[in-house]
């Protein structure tokens, strides 16, 4: 089992070599335009170009919470749009996060990393707007990626 590191950095620009794969969370309403998502489209216009056609096409395709897509934006950099996330807003429901679903997304998330021979990055995913605690994310990427012995950094931006 591969040891899940945590460094000081910015998610979007990973520190590794070889296939990377940059992994976050997305809502299931086709929104996008706040948060970590930000930093991304700022760098790759693909992410989301990629994520906003999935949910228009929703009614014949696999979009919903659990689904992963990985869209590719270099020569060996992934950006993986996880769909973790039930609406935007906290409210009698609680937060957006739905860690089954978020613990779906990771388990796809590893295949599609052994496949590429790909290390994976991101920020501390689902804690941020998705509302979830660190505490019972930490366990499902453990779980789901390092017990595979996928590399895994998360990065804290300062």
């Amino acid at each position: 089992m591969k040891p899940l590191k945590i460094i000081a950095g910015d998610a979007t620009s990973p520190q590794a070599k070889g296939p990377k794969v940059i992994a976050h969370v997305c809502n299931d309403l086709g929104g996008w335009g706040k948060g970590f998502v930000l930093a991304v489209s700022r760098r790759w216009p693909e992410p989301e170009a990629a994520y906003r056609a999935w949910h228009r096409a929703r009614s014949g395709n696999d979009f919903g919470l659990g689904a992963v897509r990985v869209v590719r934006v270099g020569p060996d950099l992934w950006v993986a749009n996880m769909v973790g996330q039930h609406g935007m807003r906290i409210g009698s429901g609680g937060p957006p996060i739905r860690y089954d679903a978020m613990e779906r997304c990771l388990a796809a998330l590893a295949g599609h990393a052994e496949e590429l021979g790909a290390s994976v990055h991101m920020p501390r995913i689902g804690t941020g707007l998705a509302g979830g605690t660190w505490t019972r994310v930490e366990p499902l990427i453990t779980d789901a990626l390092c017990a595979r012995d996928v590399d895994v950094t998360v990065y804290d931006h300062q």
